[in-house]
């Protein structure tokens, strides 16, 4: 049924991966997999809340689940909840301190906040684990450019 699942997933067919998903979860409940993946379909859906919901019952069952914390994390950024994100992403980063994936995330939601030297800091930390991380790259340079011109408009008025 998680296969399934994850076909109509990849069909872009979200409400009836919800069902199989479902129906997993119905015969076994604490499947941290479907619940993890049934959060991620409800977050490609736009609901958040839901899959927030879908990720703290896979943590209530596997509290240190880095798949779990990362997408909890990638839904609290979308929602715009940049500070409850990060501690995701810390949470993960105390279990991998090598995760470049919570690396890039936490930069991101750094960047949200304004903290541009802080974010280019773990854009830097995760291409240094994986030199081809596409996000952390182009993200590093769009902050180095935000930062370039915030300080350029700032020599101006000075």
């Amino acid at each position: 049924m998680l296969q399934q699942a994850m076909e109509f997933v990849e069909d872009g067919n979200f409400d009836d991966a919800l069902k199989m998903y479902d129906l997993v979860l119905k015969q076994e409940p604490e499947n941290i997999h479907a619940l993890i993946d049934k959060g991620a379909t409800l977050q490609n859906m736009g609901r958040i809340k839901l899959a927030i919901k879908s990720f703290n019952r896979a943590l209530d069952i596997s509290p240190q689940n880095l798949d779990a914390l990362l997408n909890k994390g990638a839904a609290l950024h979308s929602e715009g909840n940049y500070p409850e994100a990060i501690l995701c992403y810390d949470a993960v980063l105390k279990i991998d301190k090598k995760c470049a994936m919570a690396l890039a995330y936490k930069g991101l939601s750094l960047g949200e906040m304004n903290q541009l030297e802080n974010a280019i800091k773990h854009f830097k930390k995760a291409l240094s684990i994986d030199k081809e991380y596409d996000l952390a790259h182009i993200s590093k340079e769009i902050a180095q450019e935000l930062l370039k011109s915030i300080k350029e408009k700032k020599a101006k008025t000075q």
